[in-house]
Protein backbone atom coordinates (compact mmCIF):
# COMPACT_ATOMS: atom_id res chain seq x y z
CA UNK A 1 0.00 0.00 0.00
CA UNK A 2 2.65 2.39 1.01
CA UNK A 3 4.14 1.59 -2.37
CA UNK A 4 0.80 2.68 -4.40
CA UNK A 5 1.18 6.40 -2.19
CA UNK A 6 4.46 6.74 -3.22
CA UNK A 7 4.77 9.23 -5.90
CA UNK A 8 1.31 10.93 -4.43
CA UNK A 9 2.51 13.01 -1.53
CA UNK A 10 -0.90 15.16 -0.93
CA UNK A 11 -3.18 11.41 -1.10
CA UNK A 12 -5.79 10.97 0.66
CA UNK A 13 -6.07 7.75 2.43
CA UNK A 14 -9.65 5.89 3.54
CA UNK A 15 -9.41 4.56 7.68
CA UNK A 16 -9.66 1.01 5.62
CA UNK A 17 -6.21 1.88 3.71
CA UNK A 18 -4.86 3.33 6.68
CA UNK A 19 -5.48 -0.37 8.35
CA UNK A 20 -3.59 -1.78 5.56
CA UNK A 21 -1.11 0.59 5.39
CA UNK A 22 -0.39 -0.52 9.17
CA UNK A 23 -1.56 -3.99 8.95
CA UNK A 24 -4.01 -4.06 11.53
CA UNK A 25 -8.32 -4.52 11.48
CA UNK A 26 -10.38 -1.49 10.46
CA UNK A 27 -11.13 -1.59 13.97
CA UNK A 28 -8.08 -0.88 14.92
CA UNK A 29 -8.14 2.45 13.75
CA UNK A 30 -11.17 2.85 14.83
CA UNK A 31 -9.80 2.82 18.30
CA UNK A 32 -6.81 4.90 18.05
CA UNK A 33 -9.62 7.71 16.51
CA UNK A 34 -11.48 7.38 19.61
CA UNK A 35 -8.09 6.79 22.13
CA UNK A 36 -5.55 9.10 20.85
CA UNK A 37 -6.82 12.83 20.83
CA UNK A 38 -3.47 13.60 18.45
CA UNK A 39 -4.34 10.87 15.29
CA UNK A 40 -4.39 12.96 12.49
CA UNK A 41 -8.55 15.21 11.75
CA UNK A 42 -10.26 14.28 8.40
CA UNK A 43 -9.77 16.47 5.56
CA UNK A 44 -13.13 15.42 3.98
CA UNK A 45 -16.06 13.34 5.09
CA UNK A 46 -17.18 11.63 8.12
CA UNK A 47 -17.63 8.40 9.19
CA UNK A 48 -17.36 5.94 6.42
CA UNK A 49 -16.30 8.39 4.23
CA UNK A 50 -13.76 10.04 5.84
CA UNK A 51 -10.57 10.55 4.41
CA UNK A 52 -6.76 11.89 5.65
CA UNK A 53 -4.07 13.35 4.13
CA UNK A 54 -1.34 10.31 4.10
CA UNK A 55 1.32 12.15 5.32
CA UNK A 56 -0.08 13.45 8.07
CA UNK A 57 -0.75 9.85 8.89
CA UNK A 58 2.64 7.94 7.98
CA UNK A 59 4.02 10.72 10.48
CA UNK A 60 1.73 9.45 13.31
CA UNK A 61 2.36 5.92 12.52
CA UNK A 62 5.82 6.40 13.06
CA UNK A 63 6.01 8.32 15.82
CA UNK A 64 3.57 5.46 17.62
CA UNK A 65 5.56 2.99 16.68
CA UNK A 66 2.80 1.57 15.03
CA UNK A 67 4.35 0.36 11.47
CA UNK A 68 4.38 -3.00 10.57
CA UNK A 69 4.40 -5.71 13.24
CA UNK A 70 4.00 -9.03 11.25
CA UNK A 71 0.02 -10.51 9.71
CA UNK A 72 -2.45 -8.84 12.09
CA UNK A 73 -5.41 -10.92 13.64
CA UNK A 74 -7.81 -9.59 11.02
CA UNK A 75 -5.18 -10.60 8.13
CA UNK A 76 -4.73 -14.37 9.80
CA UNK A 77 -8.74 -14.33 9.86
CA UNK A 78 -9.00 -13.73 5.88
CA UNK A 79 -6.37 -16.40 5.33
CA UNK A 80 -8.00 -19.18 7.28
CA UNK A 81 -11.50 -18.05 5.10
CA UNK A 82 -9.66 -18.52 2.07
CA UNK A 83 -8.14 -21.34 2.31
CA UNK A 84 -11.24 -23.02 4.13
CA UNK A 85 -13.86 -22.01 1.94
CA UNK A 86 -11.99 -21.52 -1.94
CA UNK A 87 -14.04 -18.97 -3.78
CA UNK A 88 -17.22 -19.32 -1.50
CA UNK A 89 -16.48 -16.39 0.42
CA UNK A 90 -19.71 -15.36 0.58
CA UNK A 91 -21.00 -18.40 2.60
CA UNK A 92 -17.76 -17.23 4.81
CA UNK A 93 -18.47 -14.30 5.41
CA UNK A 94 -21.96 -15.15 6.22
CA UNK A 95 -20.76 -18.25 8.62
CA UNK A 96 -18.60 -15.25 10.23
CA UNK A 97 -21.83 -13.26 10.73
CA UNK A 98 -23.48 -16.02 12.18
CA UNK A 99 -20.81 -17.08 14.92
CA UNK A 100 -20.43 -13.27 15.71
CA UNK A 101 -23.98 -12.73 16.20
CA UNK A 102 -25.24 -15.86 17.65
CA UNK A 103 -21.90 -17.75 18.87
CA UNK A 104 -23.24 -20.91 16.83
CA UNK A 105 -19.80 -22.17 15.08
CA UNK A 106 -21.58 -23.60 11.84
CA UNK A 107 -18.67 -24.97 9.54
CA UNK A 108 -15.83 -22.33 11.23
CA UNK A 109 -12.76 -23.76 12.13
CA UNK A 110 -12.21 -23.53 15.75
CA UNK A 111 -8.94 -21.33 15.72
CA UNK A 112 -10.78 -19.09 12.88
CA UNK A 113 -13.63 -18.64 15.90
CA UNK A 114 -11.53 -18.17 18.45
CA UNK A 115 -9.43 -15.47 16.66
CA UNK A 116 -12.79 -14.24 15.32
CA UNK A 117 -14.07 -13.45 19.09
CA UNK A 118 -11.06 -11.79 20.45
CA UNK A 119 -11.25 -9.76 17.10
CA UNK A 120 -14.73 -8.92 18.42
CA UNK A 121 -13.72 -8.42 21.93
CA UNK A 122 -10.97 -5.68 20.58
CA UNK A 123 -13.79 -3.46 18.68
CA UNK A 124 -17.46 -4.79 17.95
CA UNK A 125 -18.80 -7.22 15.99
CA UNK A 126 -20.14 -5.38 13.63
CA UNK A 127 -17.30 -3.02 12.78
CA UNK A 128 -15.14 -6.97 12.59
CA UNK A 129 -17.99 -8.51 9.81
CA UNK A 130 -17.58 -4.91 7.78
CA UNK A 131 -14.27 -5.23 8.18
CA UNK A 132 -13.75 -8.48 6.49
CA UNK A 133 -16.58 -7.56 3.90
CA UNK A 134 -14.50 -4.78 3.31
CA UNK A 135 -11.07 -6.67 2.58
CA UNK A 136 -13.68 -9.32 0.18
CA UNK A 137 -14.35 -5.89 -1.88
CA UNK A 138 -10.51 -5.35 -2.58
CA UNK A 139 -9.59 -8.94 -2.93
CA UNK A 140 -8.38 -9.54 -6.63
CA UNK A 141 -9.34 -12.70 -6.99
CA UNK A 142 -13.37 -11.47 -6.59
CA UNK A 143 -15.26 -12.74 -9.29
CA UNK A 144 -16.91 -9.24 -9.62
CA UNK A 145 -20.70 -10.60 -9.75
CA UNK A 146 -21.40 -11.05 -6.17
CA UNK A 147 -24.60 -8.91 -4.50
CA UNK A 148 -22.81 -6.37 -2.93
CA UNK A 149 -23.01 -3.36 -2.91
CA UNK A 150 -19.52 -0.99 -2.61
CA UNK A 151 -19.29 1.44 0.71
CA UNK A 152 -18.98 4.68 -2.41
CA UNK A 153 -22.26 3.32 -3.71
CA UNK A 154 -24.26 3.23 -0.58
CA UNK A 155 -23.11 6.73 0.93
CA UNK A 156 -24.19 8.46 -2.72
CA UNK A 157 -27.82 6.06 -2.67
CA UNK A 158 -27.93 7.69 1.03
CA UNK A 159 -26.98 11.27 0.58
CA UNK A 160 -29.57 11.77 -2.38
CA UNK A 161 -32.02 9.99 -0.54
CA UNK A 162 -32.43 12.43 1.91
CA UNK A 163 -34.31 11.66 5.21
CA UNK A 164 -36.14 9.02 5.03
CA UNK A 165 -39.14 7.47 7.27
CA UNK A 166 -41.76 4.31 7.02
CA UNK A 167 -40.43 1.42 5.03
CA UNK A 168 -37.37 0.73 3.42
CA UNK A 169 -37.42 -2.45 0.38
CA UNK A 170 -34.66 -3.44 -1.27
CA UNK A 171 -36.16 -6.69 -3.60
CA UNK A 172 -32.22 -7.47 -4.34
CA UNK A 173 -30.87 -6.70 -1.18
CA UNK A 174 -27.33 -9.06 -1.75
CA UNK A 175 -25.36 -8.99 1.61
CA UNK A 176 -27.41 -5.60 2.98
CA UNK A 177 -25.08 -2.97 2.41
CA UNK A 178 -27.84 -0.79 0.87
CA UNK A 179 -30.93 -1.58 2.96
CA UNK A 180 -28.72 -1.35 6.09
CA UNK A 181 -27.48 2.21 5.57
CA UNK A 182 -30.86 3.35 5.75
CA UNK A 183 -31.55 1.36 9.53
CA UNK A 184 -30.80 4.46 11.40
CA UNK A 185 -33.63 5.43 13.31
CA UNK A 186 -36.20 3.43 15.31
CA UNK A 187 -39.57 4.74 12.44
CA UNK A 188 -37.75 2.75 9.81
CA UNK A 189 -38.58 -0.44 9.12
CA UNK A 190 -36.05 -2.84 6.95
CA UNK A 191 -37.42 -5.48 4.53
CA UNK A 192 -35.40 -7.11 1.83
CA UNK A 193 -35.27 -10.25 -0.49
CA UNK A 194 -32.52 -12.09 -1.95
CA UNK A 195 -32.39 -14.88 -4.64
CA UNK A 196 -28.59 -16.06 -3.23
CA UNK A 197 -29.00 -17.95 0.20
CA UNK A 198 -25.51 -17.19 1.36
CA UNK A 199 -25.75 -13.23 0.80
CA UNK A 200 -29.37 -13.54 2.15
CA UNK A 201 -28.17 -14.78 5.36
CA UNK A 202 -25.33 -12.53 5.81
CA UNK A 203 -27.51 -9.61 5.34
CA UNK A 204 -29.93 -11.11 8.00
CA UNK A 205 -26.65 -11.48 10.42
CA UNK A 206 -25.40 -8.30 9.65
CA UNK A 207 -29.04 -6.72 10.59
CA UNK A 208 -28.73 -8.17 13.58
CA UNK A 209 -25.11 -7.41 14.58
CA UNK A 210 -26.24 -3.91 13.94
CA UNK A 211 -29.61 -4.26 16.03
CA UNK A 212 -31.71 -3.87 13.55
CA UNK A 213 -34.30 -5.73 15.61
CA UNK A 214 -37.11 -4.54 12.63
CA UNK A 215 -35.13 -5.88 9.51
CA UNK A 216 -36.92 -9.40 7.66
CA UNK A 217 -34.93 -10.65 5.00
CA UNK A 218 -36.33 -14.05 2.78
CA UNK A 219 -34.95 -15.80 0.08
CA UNK A 220 -36.09 -16.22 -3.45
CA UNK A 221 -36.05 -14.48 -7.25
CA UNK A 222 -38.17 -11.55 -7.00
CA UNK A 223 -39.01 -10.92 -10.41
CA UNK A 224 -40.42 -14.95 -10.91
CA UNK A 225 -41.38 -15.67 -6.85
CA UNK A 226 -42.15 -12.36 -5.40
CA UNK A 227 -42.44 -13.51 -1.62
CA UNK A 228 -43.84 -9.36 -0.87
CA UNK A 229 -46.49 -9.45 -3.01
CA UNK A 230 -48.68 -6.84 -0.57
CA UNK A 231 -45.87 -5.01 0.39
CA UNK A 232 -45.75 -1.11 -0.30
CA UNK A 233 -42.81 0.57 0.86
CA UNK A 234 -42.19 4.44 1.76
CA UNK A 235 -38.60 3.94 0.06
CA UNK A 236 -37.88 1.53 -2.52
CA UNK A 237 -33.69 1.02 -3.17
CA UNK A 238 -32.21 -0.64 -5.68
CA UNK A 239 -29.18 -1.89 -7.47
CA UNK A 240 -30.15 -3.70 -10.00
CA UNK A 241 -28.57 -7.29 -10.69
CA UNK A 242 -25.90 -7.42 -13.62
CA UNK A 243 -25.67 -9.47 -16.00
CA UNK A 244 -29.12 -11.38 -16.29
CA UNK A 245 -29.30 -13.66 -19.43
CA UNK A 246 -33.05 -15.22 -18.65
CA UNK A 247 -35.13 -12.86 -16.20
CA UNK A 248 -38.08 -14.68 -17.06
CA UNK A 249 -40.20 -12.76 -19.70
CA UNK A 250 -41.93 -15.41 -21.40
CA UNK A 251 -43.40 -16.60 -17.96
CA UNK A 252 -43.69 -13.03 -16.94
CA UNK A 253 -45.55 -11.90 -20.00
CA UNK A 254 -48.91 -11.07 -18.81
CA UNK A 255 -47.69 -9.98 -15.52
CA UNK A 256 -49.37 -6.89 -13.72
CA UNK A 257 -46.37 -5.36 -12.45
CA UNK A 258 -45.39 -4.15 -16.39
CA UNK A 259 -47.09 -0.75 -15.85
CA UNK A 260 -44.98 1.14 -18.53
CA UNK A 261 -44.79 -1.77 -21.16
CA UNK A 262 -43.23 -5.24 -21.13
CA UNK A 263 -39.60 -5.18 -21.22
CA UNK A 264 -37.63 -7.22 -24.09
CA UNK A 265 -35.39 -9.94 -22.61
CA UNK A 266 -32.44 -7.52 -23.10
CA UNK A 267 -33.61 -5.04 -20.49
CA UNK A 268 -33.90 -6.67 -17.66
CA UNK A 269 -33.04 -3.60 -15.71
CA UNK A 270 -36.34 -2.19 -16.99
CA UNK A 271 -38.15 -5.47 -15.71
CA UNK A 272 -36.53 -4.53 -11.89
CA UNK A 273 -37.18 -0.67 -12.48
CA UNK A 274 -40.99 -1.73 -12.48
CA UNK A 275 -40.94 -4.19 -9.95
CA UNK A 276 -39.84 -2.19 -7.71
CA UNK A 277 -42.15 0.47 -8.80
CA UNK A 278 -44.73 -1.69 -8.00
CA UNK A 279 -44.01 -2.08 -4.95
CA UNK A 280 -44.09 2.00 -4.09
CA UNK A 281 -46.45 3.12 -1.81
CA UNK A 282 -48.54 5.96 -3.32
CA UNK A 283 -46.20 8.71 -2.23
CA UNK A 284 -43.10 6.93 -1.98
CA UNK A 285 -40.34 6.57 -3.87
CA UNK A 286 -37.79 4.04 -5.51
CA UNK A 287 -33.89 5.15 -6.03
CA UNK A 288 -32.22 2.57 -8.78
CA UNK A 289 -28.86 2.17 -9.85
CA UNK A 290 -28.65 1.59 -13.77
CA UNK A 291 -26.10 1.48 -15.91
CA UNK A 292 -25.69 4.12 -17.86
CA UNK A 293 -26.57 2.67 -20.99
CA UNK A 294 -30.47 1.94 -20.11
CA UNK A 295 -31.10 6.01 -20.25
CA UNK A 296 -30.20 5.50 -24.23
CA UNK A 297 -30.65 2.01 -25.61
CA UNK A 298 -33.04 1.60 -28.38
CA UNK A 299 -34.87 -1.30 -26.96
CA UNK A 300 -36.14 0.55 -24.01
CA UNK A 301 -37.29 3.84 -25.57
CA UNK A 302 -40.63 3.26 -25.49
CA UNK A 303 -40.53 2.58 -21.59
CA UNK A 304 -38.88 5.44 -20.84
CA UNK A 305 -40.89 7.62 -22.79
CA UNK A 306 -43.52 6.04 -20.51
CA UNK A 307 -41.61 6.89 -17.38
CA UNK A 308 -41.14 10.28 -18.54
CA UNK A 309 -44.95 10.99 -20.03
CA UNK A 310 -46.59 9.62 -16.84
CA UNK A 311 -44.37 12.12 -14.49
CA UNK A 312 -42.89 8.67 -12.78
CA UNK A 313 -39.34 9.72 -13.04
CA UNK A 314 -38.62 12.87 -11.79
CA UNK A 315 -34.82 12.53 -11.30
CA UNK A 316 -31.20 10.98 -12.82
CA UNK A 317 -28.11 11.57 -11.46
CA UNK A 318 -25.00 10.19 -13.28
CA UNK A 319 -22.10 9.28 -10.92
CA UNK A 320 -18.36 9.05 -11.80
CA UNK A 321 -16.82 5.01 -12.39
CA UNK A 322 -15.64 3.25 -9.60
CA UNK A 323 -18.96 3.14 -7.86
CA UNK A 324 -20.18 -0.66 -8.04
CA UNK A 325 -18.56 -3.67 -7.62
CA UNK A 326 -18.61 -5.18 -10.79
CA UNK A 327 -16.98 -2.80 -13.26
CA UNK A 328 -15.45 0.19 -13.05
CA UNK A 329 -17.93 2.82 -15.83
CA UNK A 330 -20.36 5.33 -14.75
CA UNK A 331 -23.60 4.08 -13.43
CA UNK A 332 -27.11 6.14 -12.51
CA UNK A 333 -29.29 6.77 -10.13
CA UNK A 334 -33.04 6.78 -10.89
CA UNK A 335 -35.14 8.22 -9.14
CA UNK A 336 -39.64 7.47 -8.91
CA UNK A 337 -42.18 8.72 -7.39
CA UNK A 338 -45.59 6.94 -7.12
CA UNK A 339 -48.23 9.91 -7.31
CA UNK A 340 -50.73 10.38 -4.97
CA UNK A 341 -54.19 10.06 -6.18
CA UNK A 342 -53.29 9.34 -9.70
CA UNK A 343 -52.31 12.96 -10.13
CA UNK A 344 -49.51 14.30 -12.38
CA UNK A 345 -46.72 15.02 -11.12
CA UNK A 346 -43.79 17.13 -12.39
CA UNK A 347 -43.17 18.93 -15.74
CA UNK A 348 -39.47 18.60 -15.50
CA UNK A 349 -37.10 15.94 -15.23
CA UNK A 350 -34.09 17.10 -12.93
CA UNK A 351 -30.82 15.98 -14.75
CA UNK A 352 -27.52 15.78 -12.45
CA UNK A 353 -23.75 15.09 -14.41
CA UNK A 354 -21.47 14.10 -11.88
CA UNK A 355 -19.28 11.78 -14.29
CA UNK A 356 -16.14 13.65 -13.80
CA UNK A 357 -16.27 13.71 -9.59
CA UNK A 358 -14.22 12.03 -7.28
CA UNK A 359 -16.09 9.09 -6.25
CA UNK A 360 -15.38 9.87 -2.46
CA UNK A 361 -16.48 13.06 -2.98
CA UNK A 362 -19.39 13.99 -0.26
CA UNK A 363 -20.56 17.31 -1.44
CA UNK A 364 -23.52 17.94 -3.20
CA UNK A 365 -23.90 19.10 -7.41
CA UNK A 366 -22.71 22.49 -8.20
CA UNK A 367 -25.44 24.55 -9.74
CA UNK A 368 -23.50 24.01 -13.71
CA UNK A 369 -23.85 20.19 -12.83
CA UNK A 370 -28.10 20.64 -12.33
CA UNK A 371 -30.51 21.49 -14.78
CA UNK A 372 -34.39 20.49 -14.79
CA UNK A 373 -35.40 19.09 -18.53
CA UNK A 374 -39.03 20.00 -19.12
CA UNK A 375 -40.69 16.36 -20.04
CA UNK A 376 -41.66 17.72 -23.90
CA UNK A 377 -38.07 17.90 -24.31
CA UNK A 378 -37.10 14.46 -23.52
CA UNK A 379 -40.04 13.15 -25.51
CA UNK A 380 -38.32 12.65 -28.63
CA UNK A 381 -37.25 9.88 -30.87
CA UNK A 382 -34.67 8.70 -28.66
CA UNK A 383 -35.94 9.55 -25.21
CA UNK A 384 -32.53 9.84 -24.06
CA UNK A 385 -32.14 10.71 -20.12
CA UNK A 386 -28.58 10.80 -20.20
CA UNK A 387 -27.41 13.58 -18.05
CA UNK A 388 -24.61 14.61 -19.67
CA UNK A 389 -26.05 15.35 -22.78
CA UNK A 390 -28.51 17.99 -20.96
CA UNK A 391 -26.63 19.63 -18.82
CA UNK A 392 -24.28 20.00 -21.39
CA UNK A 393 -27.15 21.56 -23.81
CA UNK A 394 -28.29 23.94 -20.94
CA UNK A 395 -24.49 25.16 -20.30
CA UNK A 396 -24.09 26.39 -23.76
CA UNK A 397 -24.86 30.26 -24.63
CA UNK A 398 -26.68 29.79 -27.74
CA UNK A 399 -26.83 33.41 -28.68
CA UNK A 400 -22.52 33.31 -28.48
CA UNK A 401 -22.20 30.18 -30.08
CA UNK A 402 -24.77 30.93 -32.82
CA UNK A 403 -23.43 34.22 -33.70
CA UNK A 404 -20.01 32.64 -34.09
CA UNK A 405 -20.77 30.04 -36.00
CA UNK A 406 -22.72 32.51 -38.73
CA UNK A 407 -20.01 34.60 -38.58
CA UNK A 408 -17.78 31.70 -39.77
CA UNK A 409 -20.05 31.06 -42.49
CA UNK A 410 -20.52 34.17 -43.71
CA UNK A 411 -16.23 34.59 -43.74
CA UNK A 412 -16.32 30.75 -45.67
CA UNK A 413 -19.15 32.66 -48.06
CA UNK A 414 -16.53 35.61 -48.96
CA UNK A 415 -13.70 33.34 -48.72
CA UNK A 416 -14.99 30.77 -51.59
CA UNK A 417 -15.80 34.03 -53.99
CA UNK A 418 -11.82 34.37 -54.45
CA UNK A 419 -10.69 30.67 -53.98
CA UNK A 420 -12.22 28.99 -57.54
CA UNK A 421 -9.64 30.02 -60.58
CA UNK A 422 -10.50 32.05 -63.20
CA UNK A 423 -10.34 29.58 -66.53
CA UNK A 424 -10.94 30.16 -70.32
CA UNK A 425 -11.59 28.05 -73.19
CA UNK A 426 -9.21 24.97 -74.04
CA UNK A 427 -8.94 23.01 -77.44
CA UNK A 428 -11.37 20.19 -76.46
CA UNK A 429 -8.00 17.69 -75.29
CA UNK A 430 -5.27 17.34 -74.64
CA UNK A 431 -3.30 15.56 -77.30
CA UNK A 432 0.17 15.99 -77.03
CA UNK A 433 2.59 13.14 -75.82
CA UNK A 434 1.91 11.83 -72.06
CA UNK A 435 4.19 9.96 -70.12
CA UNK A 436 3.37 7.22 -67.41
CA UNK A 437 4.51 8.58 -63.74
CA UNK A 438 6.23 5.03 -63.29
CA UNK A 439 8.59 5.79 -65.83
CA UNK A 440 9.35 9.69 -64.18
CA UNK A 441 9.69 7.93 -60.87
CA UNK A 442 12.32 5.32 -63.05
CA UNK A 443 14.19 8.19 -64.10
CA UNK A 444 14.04 9.49 -60.53
CA UNK A 445 11.51 12.94 -61.29
CA UNK A 446 9.54 11.97 -58.48
CA UNK A 447 9.31 10.21 -55.33
CA UNK A 448 5.75 8.07 -54.76
CA UNK A 449 4.46 7.93 -51.45
CA UNK A 450 1.02 6.07 -51.37
CA UNK A 451 -1.48 8.02 -53.37
CA UNK A 452 0.87 11.28 -53.70
CA UNK A 453 3.68 11.92 -56.43
CA UNK A 454 6.13 14.64 -55.40
CA UNK A 455 8.31 16.23 -57.98
CA UNK A 456 11.51 15.71 -57.21
CA UNK A 457 13.62 18.26 -60.10
CA UNK A 458 12.82 21.85 -61.08
CA UNK A 459 11.63 20.56 -64.49
CA UNK A 460 8.19 19.39 -63.32
CA UNK A 461 5.51 21.01 -60.77
CA UNK A 462 3.90 18.93 -58.10
CA UNK A 463 0.91 20.40 -57.97
CA UNK A 464 0.56 20.11 -61.56
CA UNK A 465 1.43 15.93 -61.23
CA UNK A 466 -1.23 15.71 -58.49
CA UNK A 467 -4.47 16.97 -60.49
CA UNK A 468 -3.32 15.28 -63.68
CA UNK A 469 -3.71 12.13 -61.42
CA UNK A 470 -6.61 13.08 -59.60
CA UNK A 471 -8.17 13.44 -63.10
CA UNK A 472 -11.11 11.86 -64.28
CA UNK A 473 -9.49 9.74 -66.92
CA UNK A 474 -6.37 8.41 -64.53
CA UNK A 475 -9.83 7.56 -61.69
CA UNK A 476 -11.01 5.03 -64.09
CA UNK A 477 -7.55 3.56 -65.23
CA UNK A 478 -7.14 2.65 -60.99
CA UNK A 479 -10.58 0.84 -61.31
CA UNK A 480 -11.15 -2.80 -62.68
CA UNK A 481 -13.69 -4.25 -64.69
CA UNK A 482 -15.36 -5.76 -61.44
CA UNK A 483 -15.37 -1.58 -59.90
CA UNK A 484 -12.76 -2.35 -57.95
CA UNK A 485 -10.62 0.88 -56.74
CA UNK A 486 -7.20 0.04 -57.11
CA UNK A 487 -4.59 3.19 -55.77
CA UNK A 488 -1.87 3.06 -57.98
CA UNK A 489 -0.70 5.95 -59.12
CA UNK A 490 1.81 4.45 -61.20
CA UNK A 491 -0.11 3.90 -64.15
CA UNK A 492 -1.16 7.60 -63.83
CA UNK A 493 -0.78 9.60 -67.49
CA UNK A 494 1.01 12.86 -66.74
CA UNK A 495 0.70 15.31 -70.36
CA UNK A 496 4.10 16.78 -71.10
CA UNK A 497 4.20 19.97 -71.18
CA UNK A 498 6.86 23.48 -70.37
CA UNK A 499 7.63 24.26 -66.86
CA UNK A 500 5.40 27.46 -66.97
CA UNK A 501 2.13 26.00 -68.41
CA UNK A 502 2.56 23.35 -65.37
CA UNK A 503 3.12 26.15 -62.90
CA UNK A 504 -0.26 27.62 -64.56
CA UNK A 505 -1.68 24.40 -64.67
CA UNK A 506 -0.75 23.76 -60.69
CA UNK A 507 -1.70 27.01 -59.52
CA UNK A 508 -5.52 26.55 -61.07
CA UNK A 509 -5.74 22.52 -59.36
CA UNK A 510 -4.44 24.30 -55.75
CA UNK A 511 -7.07 26.85 -56.23
CA UNK A 512 -9.73 23.94 -56.64
CA UNK A 513 -8.18 22.06 -53.53
CA UNK A 514 -8.31 24.95 -51.47
CA UNK A 515 -11.99 25.37 -52.32
CA UNK A 516 -12.88 22.09 -51.76
CA UNK A 517 -11.40 22.47 -48.21
CA UNK A 518 -13.28 25.66 -47.92
CA UNK A 519 -16.69 24.09 -49.29
CA UNK A 520 -16.37 21.05 -46.72
CA UNK A 521 -15.92 23.98 -43.55
CA UNK A 522 -18.50 26.02 -44.45
CA UNK A 523 -20.75 22.64 -45.03
CA UNK A 524 -19.72 22.06 -41.21
CA UNK A 525 -19.95 25.37 -39.41
CA UNK A 526 -23.21 25.82 -41.40
CA UNK A 527 -24.59 22.54 -39.86
CA UNK A 528 -23.41 24.13 -36.49
CA UNK A 529 -25.25 27.44 -37.02
CA UNK A 530 -28.61 25.24 -37.95
CA UNK A 531 -28.14 23.07 -34.75
CA UNK A 532 -27.81 25.66 -32.35
CA UNK A 533 -30.64 27.88 -33.44
CA UNK A 534 -32.76 25.28 -33.34
CA UNK A 535 -31.85 24.22 -30.78
CA UNK A 536 -32.16 27.51 -29.28
CA UNK A 537 -35.32 28.48 -30.55
CA UNK A 538 -36.91 25.46 -29.53
CA UNK A 539 -35.44 25.72 -25.70
CA UNK A 540 -36.62 29.59 -25.62
CA UNK A 541 -32.89 30.46 -25.35
CA UNK A 542 -33.19 32.58 -28.75
CA UNK A 543 -35.98 34.69 -29.97
CA UNK A 544 -36.55 35.19 -33.86
CA UNK A 545 -36.42 38.16 -35.70
CA UNK A 546 -39.65 40.10 -35.97
CA UNK A 547 -40.87 42.75 -39.01
CA UNK A 548 -41.89 45.31 -37.38
CA UNK A 549 -43.95 45.87 -40.06
CA UNK A 550 -45.95 42.90 -38.89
Amino acid sequence: MQADFADHPGSLVTAAEIARLANVTRAAVSNWRKRYPDFPTPTSGTGRTARFALTEVEAWLTQQGKRDGGPSPEVLVWQALRAQYGDELVRALADVAEALATGAAGDLAPGTRARLLDLARESSPAEVIDSLIDRFLASPGRAGSEPMSTPRLVAAVRRFAGPVTGTVFDPACGIGSLLLAFGTAAEISLTGQEVDSAAARLASFRASLCNESDCVIRTGDSLRDDLWPELRADLVVCETPANINDWGRDELLLDQRWEFGVPTKAEFELAWLQHCYAHVAPGGRAILVMPASVAYRKAGRRIRAELVRCGALTQVVALPGGMVASHQQPVHLWFLTRPVNAELLGSHVRMIDLVDEDPDATAGPAPTQVVDVPVIDLLDDEVDLTPARHVMAARTDHLTAYQAAREEVVARMDELRGLLPTVAAGPGSLDGAVIRVADLARAGLVEISGESVAATSDRLDTDFLTGFVRSLANTKRATSGSGTFRVDVRGARIPQMSIADQHAYGAAFRGLDEFERSVAELAQWGRRAAELARDGLTRGSLLPERDDAD
